[in-house]
């Protein structure tokens, strides 16, 4: 049988000599593990983040900010992680303010070792059920993965948008993959997902190979953690967003279900910001799925009047499913002011606006193709590269005025 885990404990309080008592107190104790202390709130918060304790015995009074203040923002930053407060003030209004800040449990200074031990205990096994129930998975040093941080559930999801057009050569792998570069900040990850099962090409897109695909996952959707993606991801070297590619034969197709395809993109929703995917144009199970799961749904047109009666025919399918067209964002890609099919008659004929116009700009684009390098790494400040900024931005705008309009229907996962 294998050993417990420790309880990992961070230690706060700007007396060097109260820390010290602490730790001595617990080192004794086989299921207790400091793993560092702080000498102020703010330090604490940064500490916490960075090693992701179980447990953290706070001080209330600290110079820079207050024991109350680094729980909240402790509980907020790090969910699963337990406070017990430790002060000098037995005041019930202190003891009140602590537990609606998050605190676990509050203790009087000092305390007694079997009181503090039962109480770091009591904590450390509600962590435990708490980090369990989340699927984060610690390694060594207490991150949640080698790369890839976790969104705690309870907190928002990442957001899924899905790029599609029904018609063919439309150029929506082109504005999936340079979407994905756009939307990826410091404080945001990014995971690209090619959909297209048979003949996706974001892997030429990118200039990347990776030896394990989608049809790596999906035998284990229901066992997924933050190494197994982070195994079978990869990572774009220029940009850093993490890449799921499609299959190596066409063949393959069909060793992907919808229903492992719909676990696999909610999991991927728990540990990025963003999840882009990438489709075939036909109405596959898995692009059914996408849809389905999408925040927002960039559809995607050209001035052809097949693309555009395909798109008509798509948007009616869509009011049939009950799909809402306020999470559809209709792009015009590949605009020729010179043709004589203006953006707003389209939206006006289909009923569906089009909210973002991507010019004609075939020397950047296929040049960028042709390299495998996206223009948004080296030509962000074209006209293209505008637009796709534009275009991140639109999304955002959607999905923030989605989440405002309905505020209390859950999404559907």
């Amino acid at each position: 049988m294998a050993p417990p885990e420790k309880i990992r404990v961070l230690i706060v309080d700007d007396i060097t000599d109260t820390r010290e008592s602490i730790r001595r107190m617990l080192q004794f104790d086989p299921l207790i593990e400091v793993i560092g202390t702080a000498r102020t709130g703010k330090e604490a918060v940064d500490m916490s983040v960075q090693t992701r304790p179980d447990v953290v015995i706070m001080d209330i009074n600290m110079p820079d900010m207050d024991g109350i203040t680094a729980t909240e923002q402790i509980r907020r930053k790090v969910p699963f992680t337990q406070v017990v407060i430790l002060s000098v003030q037995n005041d019930p209004n202190y003891m009140r303010r602590a537990m609606l800040a998050g605190a676990r449990d509050f203790l009087a200074k000092p305390p007694m070792i079997d009181e503090l031990t039962s109480a770091i205990r009591r904590a450390g096994a509600v962590a435990a059920d708490e980090r369990g129930k989340a699927g984060v998975v610690l390694g060594p040093s207490g991150q949640t993965g080698p790369v890839i941080p976790f969104i705690q559930a309870g907190s928002n999801f990442g957001k899924v948008v899905t790029v599609y057009s029904p018609k063919g050569g439309s150029g929506k792998t082109t504005i999936a993959v340079n979407l994905a570069i756009a939307l990826q900040k410091d404080d945001t990850t990014v995971a690209l997902v090619d959909g297209n099962l048979q003949y996706g090409d974001i892997a030429v897109f990118l200039n990347e190979q990776g030896k394990n695909t989608i049809m790596d996952l999906a035998p284990r959707v229901d066992e997924l953690d933050p190494d197994i993606i982070h195994e079978v991801l990869v990572t774009h070297t220029s940009t850093g967003i993490n890449v799921l590619l499609s299959p190596p034969k066409p063949e393959h197709y069909d060793n992907v279900s919808g229903e492992q395809f719909s676990k696999l993109i909610q999991y991927l929703q728990k540990i990025y910001s963003w999840v882009i995917i990438d489709t075939t144009s036909y109405l596959t199970d898995i692009v059914q799925t996408a849809l389905d799961l999408s925040d927002a749904i960039v559809l995607v047109t050209t001035q052809d009047i097949p693309s555009i009666k395909s798109c008509n025919l798509f948007l009616n399918l869509m009011d049939k499913s009950g799909i809402a067209r306020s999470r559809i964002l209709f792009v015009m890609n590949r605009y020729n002011k010179q043709l004589n099919i203006a953006p707003k008659n389209v939206g006006e004929s289909l009923r569906q606006p089009i909210l973002q116009v991507i010019a004609e700009d075939d020397r950047i684009v296929s040049l960028s193709i042709n390299k495998g390098v996206p223009f948004m790494v080296d030509n962000r400040g074209s006209t293209p590269g505008k637009s796709i900024l534009a275009l991140a931005d639109s999304v955002k705008d959607l999905i923030n005025k989605a989440g405002e309009e309905q505020p209390t229907i859950p999404a559907k996962r």
